[in-house]
């Protein structure tokens, strides 16, 4: 059986790979571990949500764990804020890391929203 593959979980797979490309950057280059730790937890746990919520069990279980996603984004947004505040990197990399987890965000919400619509939360 083919399984259909939706465009949160591409962008979310993308996200955690340059999130992984971030986290060595920070050890090996920057010799910054407790941040890169951080970040790196936060940013894949985003991915390791949505792709557990395409075998949720029921409609609540697959919104509790976009909204598990959607807190990690937070996370994560608040960890890219303070490696760039603390100038482990560049205006061009903060910048564009920042604009994926936003644009991962508005999807995550997005999903949320429709699923609640759906079965009448909203």
């Amino acid at each position: 059986m083919e399984r259909v593959v939706s465009p949160l979980q591409v962008k979310s797979e993308a996200y955690s790979g340059r999130i992984v490309k971030l986290y060595r950057y920070l050890l090996d280059v920057k010799k910054e571990k407790v941040m890169a730790n951080q970040i790196y937890r936060s940013g894949t746990s985003i991915g390791a949500n949505i792709a557990e919520s395409r075998y949720a069990q029921s409609s609540p279980d697959f919104i509790n764990k976009l909204s598990i996603a959607l807190k990690e984004a937070g996370e994560t947004e608040y960890w890219l804020k303070s490696i760039y505040g603390a100038g482990l990197i560049d205006k061009n990399g903060y910048e564009s890391m920042l604009s994926d987890n936003t644009e991962l965000t508005k999807m995550l919400f997005s999903s949320i929203k429709t699923m609640k619509k759906k079965i009448g939360l909203l």
